[in-house]
């Protein structure tokens, strides 16, 4: 139990974390990673590389130590820890290692004057306290995605019935369980978990469910990203008839009910979960905007789909913006998504309902112009890629 001395340790080393946390948290990986393979099919190794993954975590870390005694300060960050970790799989015997590495990695960087016996037991109250926490959360969510129709706990094989490219880098899986049983509803804009082992070596990626649930099978569409491990065999290795072990849909960047009008923003593979959020909201009188930037016209993934539901539905407007395009691509826009295109392609009011995805720099951006624009941050949701991360 965390008790009120504890408590003030934890939040005294604030200062430190916001000026060497990420050097800590790249210790902390080096120890756990090298030293507990049993974990290691848990974590990204191009996040790793490219240091997506310790700052993410020494984000996290901060975040919880300055509200240690304000847990509910923290907003949705949990619950999106929540999510990632059941489409992952990860389960209650994994928190002590990394608990034990985390330890270690402060006692290792802060040295023992400053990482003193008290702080580090004050650290291991304040982590037991945050793993009970995520770990019963997990339960619940892994229970109830049990207990749903369709729903299942755990890997569950499904076989490869169709294999689309949909653009000159993402190509589109369909996917039918090997049991023949029904398949949980997904919401729009979750994804699932899926176990591959590559040479020998277990791999664990997630990706976004790019249709709306129909209870029989699923579909991902995969971006091929240079050097990336997975990606580059589910494009190149996997073909239809192949068995691939899939996790349950989590997440909760989810399309919410309402009536205000809809914009969905998308960069590049974003495209993914918008899309589902728009083939669900269709099914409704809501007013949409959709909102698609690309890098051309060939890697521009569903624009056929997209156009053929504007054609349908009376109440989608679609736009695309993209980096370079010659005169006979249709387009919208060339270049950035600047203030001024957001703003001329949103509805009138500016209370609405905007949902954002894409690369992280591209997110950045439309969020600090999304709010100049005058739309509530309330009404704004996003999520990212890879781990969770502040987006200033």
């Amino acid at each position: 139990m965390l008790n009120d001395a504890q408590r003030a340790i934890v939040k005294s080393t604030v200062p430190l974390l916001e000026t060497g946390g990420e050097t800590l948290t790249q210790h902390f990986y080096r120890i756990m990673l090298g030293e507990f393979s049993e974990v290691r099919p848990l974590f990204n190794q191009a996040h790793q590389a490219s240091g997506d993954q310790p700052r993410a975590l020494a984000n996290s870390v901060l975040m919880y130590a300055k509200h240690i005694d304000r847990l509910e300060a923290l907003g949705n960050l949990p619950a999106q820890i929540v999510h990632k970790h059941v489409s992952l799989q990860v389960k209650p015997e994994h928190y002590p290692i990394v608990g034990a590495c985390l330890l270690r990695a402060i006692r290792e960087v802060l040295g023992a004057e400053i990482a003193t016996d008290a702080v580090i037991d004050a650290w291991g109250a304040a982590y037991q306290q945050l793993a009970d926490l995520l770990i019963g959360a997990e339960e619940q969510t892994y229970a109830a995605i049990e207990a749903a129709p369709g729903g299942w706990r755990g890997e569950r094989a499904f076989r490869v019935t169709r294999k689309q490219a949909e653009s000159s880098v993402i190509t589109s899986f369909y996917l039918s369980p090997v049991d023949g049983g029904p398949v949980i509803a997904h919401q729009p804009g979750q994804y699932i978990g899926l176990r591959l082992v590559l040479d020998g070596q277990e791999q664990r990626r997630n990706y976004s469910l790019s249709s709306v649930a129909n209870g029989s099978e699923l579909r991902i569409s995969v971006k091929r990203e240079p050097g990336g491990r997975v990606s580059e065999h589910l494009h190149d290795q996997v073909a239809v008839g192949d068995v691939l072990q899939l996790f349950p849909p989590a997440g909760n960047f989810v399309l919410r009910d309402g009536d205000k009008p809809l914009v969905l923003i998308s960069g590049g593979v974003g495209i993914t979960p918008t899309l589902a959020m728009l083939q669900a909201a269709l099914e409704t009188e809501r007013a949409v905007h959709f909102i698609h930037c690309a890098r051309d016209r060939a890697s521009h993934a569903f624009r056929d789909t997209v156009d053929g539901l504007a054609a349908r539905h009376p109440q989608l407007q679609r736009f695309y913006c993209y980096d370079q395009a010659d005169a006979a691509d249709q387009v919208d826009a060339v270049g950035l998504l600047d203030q001024q295109r957001l703003a001329d392609w949103l509805p009138a009011s500016r209370d609405l309902d905007a949902y954002f995805l894409g690369p992280k720099p591209f997110m950045a951006q439309v969020k600090r112009q999304l709010k100049a624009l005058g739309v509530p941050e309330a009404q704004t949701y996003f999520e990212f890629f890879g781990p969770a991360a502040a987006l200033n």
